[in-house]
């Protein structure tokens, strides 16, 4: 489980393709000592377990990751290539500050950036997302964009706004987002138990 509060921007330094998998090595400012081969760490909101890591590189830590062919189908990993930048987030713990909400890192969809306005003191953002997910969003209520939690400002049928304040576009990777490219979209996990709760009659 993560909260959606970025904790660094990792860099991409290598993609490798074996069959149906990527493998990704990324350079990261998290020390190697505190990252577990198998742990979990949100990737732009994807969860995907290590595989290695090692002491050293550009940022002093280098990790692997395989993103398996469901992930690259379904998220924005499959057009990563060197050098992009990443949000990154670790798992997690019992006791850590849950200043964000409940973030899975199992991402339903890449929704589009339909238009970017900065405003001055914040940047809004609007976003398209299918039709069939739309009625997850909720205005006031949270998604979890690219691994970042965010609150809903407006809805509109399928589209909907967030207003993102400087801080958070110098810390994370919004600050490089513009209309027209695509992000991962992870659904509250309140509003998807409320929904299906809401398929059953009442007895």
């Amino acid at each position: 489980m993560f909260t959606g509060i970025v904790t660094d921007m990792g860099d991409l330094v290598a993609v490798e393709t074996k069959g149906e998998v990527k493998t990704l090595t990324i350079a990261t400012a998290f020390e190697a000592a505190g990252i577990d081969v198998g742990a979990s760490i949100a990737h732009a909101g994807v969860c995907l377990t290590v595989t290695s890591v090692t002491a050293g590189g550009p940022r002093g830590t280098l990790f692997t990751v395989d993103a398996a062919p469901e992930t690259l189908a379904i998220t924005t990993v499959g057009g990563w290539t060197q050098g992009r930048r990443i949000n990154l987030e670790r798992s997690l713990k019992m006791g850590d500050e849950l200043g964000g909400h409940m973030v899975s890192g199992h991402v339903d969809c890449r929704a589009k950036v339909v238009s970017r306005e900065d405003l001055g003191s914040t940047t809004r953002f609007v976003f398209e997302v299918p039709e069939q997910l739309a009625r997850f969003v909720a205005a006031k209520g949270s998604v979890a964009l690219d691994g970042t939690s965010l609150t809903v400002n407006t809805v509109e049928g399928n589209t909907f706004s967030c207003l993102l304040i400087p801080h958070t576009l110098a810390v994370t990777t919004w600050g490089s987002v513009k209309a027209g490219d695509t992000v991962n979209f992870e659904v509250d996990l309140m509003a998807r138990y409320a929904a299906r709760l809401a398929e059953f009659p009442r007895s």
